[in-house]
């Protein structure tokens, strides 16, 4: 069988179609966070040194790279899901029994959260 289990062709396929757009739009999202940053009150200095700590966190993220397998699909979304690069409403089209464990996931972080 090829593949990894439990990540079906469909989900796959879906899955990296999507990711370039959901990418963008949360850079974009960053580079806007920066602006603000650089915008703001301070010393230039302070702001640069800001944002240079900000860039070396944000590049970590999903949202601005992931390792493309199938066996990290399901963890990239839940990185997406916690970063906000993505919501619930993103996972539209995904199988059944992939949103729903992702929406398990977003359940559940929630009840964490709020303890």
């Amino acid at each position: 069988m090829r593949g990894t289990p439990g990540v079906n062709e469909k989900d796959w396929k879906l899955f990296r179609s999507r990711i370039p757009d959901w990418q963008e739009a949360y850079m974009d999202r960053l580079n806007h966070e920066y602006i603000e940053l650089l915008s703001g009150e301070g010393n230039p200095s302070d702001k640069f040194w800001a944002l240079e700590e900000r860039i070396r966190q944000d590049k970590k993220d999903s949202g601005v790279q992931a390792e493309m397998s199938r066996s990290n699909m399901k963890f990239i979304l839940m990185d997406l899901l916690d970063e906000g690069a993505i919501t619930a409403a993103d996972l539209d089209g995904f199988s059944d029994d992939l949103r729903d464990s992702l929406l398990t996931y977003i359940e559940l972080r929630k009840r964490r959260e709020n303890q």
